[in-house]
């Protein structure tokens, strides 16, 4: 799943929705990738982001666990983002699913822009890099060699103590 933020304490919302993950009775979080500033996409006239992703391990199904994200991201959200690609404080996304493909009208698996986003790909192949697409059939590593030609998006490891 991947994770950001670009309002508040970035570093300290991101670091509460892994917690209040990891705390959940469901869900395991299994690995976190490193965090990484990354340039707003879409609309540009916004703080730049703090990504992530993490790979969890739960016995919910797909829709139960985007239910339990959503109503994560407005616990810790209570404004909610204004817009479409718009400020948020806590962001909450599904990717892969294991090797399921989905697609309802509130959940798509996987995520149906995930392969052209570096603030994506670059954390996933941090803990994930032969993880496989199960559409495309590429890897997450060659899914970023794939649009590192061509994706001008600054995506930045952020240091421990930044």
């Amino acid at each position: 799943m991947s994770i950001g933020s670009n309002r508040g304490d970035k570093r300290k919302n991101l670091e509460e929705a892994i917690n209040r993950l990891a705390g959940h009775e469901r869900i395991k979080v299994l690995s976190i990738s490193s965090f990484y500033m990354t340039e707003p996409q879409n609309f540009k006239d916004q703080d730049w982001f703090l990504n992530a992703t993490l790979k969890i391990n739960t016995e919910l199904g797909p829709e139960d666990l985007l239910l339990v994200l959503k109503q994560l991201e407005k616990t810790l959200d209570k404004d909610g983002k204004a817009f479409r690609f718009g400020p948020r404080t806590i962001d909450l996304d599904i990717i892969y699913y294991d090797s399921l493909v989905l697609k309802t009208g509130s959940l798509e698996i996987p995520h149906p822009r995930m392969h052209e986003r570096c603030f994506v790909l670059v954390p996933l192949c941090d803990i994930g890099p032969e993880e496989i697409h199960p559409v495309l059939k590429l890897r997450s590593d060659e899914l970023l060699k794939k649009i590192e030609r061509q994706d001008t998006q600054k995506v930045i490891l952020l240091k421990e103590g930044e």
